[in-house]
């Protein structure tokens, strides 16, 4: 059951739409995923929720609570910004309990300490924010959101200022205390490996509007279009002509599926048409072949495998793969591929 249903929503700044018409709709306990450029609308979406932005059309229903015109503070929407927007002149202990003040002396002491004790900053609260690293700050700001039993946490680029050796372990850590206190949660992010990391279904933005919402896995091998595609990674198109309802002839070999081929989008394909093949580098299967129609023109070592230029003809292919191959070698590309991704040239 959805208890976030966004229909129809636009609003923006001054005469200027951010979002025009846009949909979106989210299930009890999932992390959702913003993902997109910057100026695409993300952050925009984000303060409509939370009722931090004013909406010109459309609505956000929050548990079948129509959420237009509640005010911030009885949305129970809890907010982590970018820079964590700690208080610098209250201490660790003060930041967390700054939403508590309605709470008597023993309800707010045990709140403290149940936080402290979630996001593992006992021996830190008569700490300054100054005094703490990133990771401490974050914890912090996360301690403050949860105190106010949030029925909804909305996170915008929370990982950003955060050294990229702990990152990951960060990530895994929240994901664990959002998980265990069962809040659902979207957060922002142009970063699609913290997206890949972080969250259980992604919403693809561009231009204020939702361009794709799915599994990270189901978006990263079946994009409904090409910026969905690139956006996700790295991508090769293949230039291949349809040459049956069921197989296609390409430069590196003709298929044949078990399936009738259509676009990504679902549209038909006509016997005859030229189309653009997706695969991504990785998929690529490469092998040294006297015979082979390609050339290793590029060849760049990356730790874990090394990324090729493989020319074939007049098209050039980037492919990956752990095996050390001699550059201007000559080598034979395949891919095994059951369900092809195609798109319009």
């Amino acid at each position: 059951m959805n208890i976030l249903q966004i229909s129809q929503l636009t609003c923006g700044y001054s005469t200027e739409n951010v979002l025009q018409n846009l949909d979106l709709a989210m299930t009890q306990n999932e992390i959702l995923c913003l993902l997109g450029a910057s100026g695409c609308g993300k952050t925009t979406l984000l303060k409509s929720i939370a009722g931090l932005q004013d909406i010109s059309q459309g609505k956000i229903l929050f548990n079948e609570q129509n959420l237009a015109g509640l005010p911030v503070e009885q949305r129970q929407i809890g907010v982590i910004f970018q820079d964590y927007a700690l208080f610098p002149h209250l201490t660790v202990k003060e930041n967390i309990a700054f939403g508590l003040q309605k709470k008597k002396a023993a309800e707010k002491t045990e709140i403290i300490e149940k936080m402290t004790a979630l996001v593992r900053l006992t021996g830190l609260l008569e700490r300054y924010p100054h005094e703490l690293s990133g990771g401490q700050q974050q914890r912090v700001a996360i301690a403050r959101a949860l105190a106010c039993k949030p029925r909804l946490l909305l996170l915008d680029e929370p990982f950003s200022n955060i050294d990229s050796q702990v990152r990951y372990q960060m990530i895994d850590e929240i994901k664990d205390i959002l998980k265990s206190q069962q809040i659902p949660a979207i957060f922002v992010t142009h970063s699609k490996e913290e997206a890949f990391a972080f969250a259980d279904k992604l919403a693809i933005m561009d231009k204020g509007k939702i361009v794709q919402v799915g599994d990270a896995d189901l978006l990263y091998q079946m994009p409904i279009n090409k910026f969905v595609a690139e956006f996700l990674g790295n991508v090769n198109y293949l230039t291949c002509r349809i040459t049956s309802d069921r197989s296609f002839n390409s430069v590196i070999g003709e298929y044949t599926f078990t399936q009738p081929l259509t676009f990504s989008n679902g549209k038909p394909i006509s016997v005859g048409q030229n189309v653009h093949w997706l695969v991504r580098p990785q998929s690529f299967q490469i092998h040294l072949d006297e015979q082979g129609s390609g050339i290793i023109s590029k060849k760049r070592f990356l730790g874990p495998y090394f990324q090729y230029d493989v020319n074939i003809g007049d098209e050039c292919f980037m492919v990956q793969s752990p095996k050390n191959f001699p550059l201007d070698a000559q080598v034979r590309l395949n891919y095994k591929c059951t369900a092809p991704v195609l798109f319009d040239i």
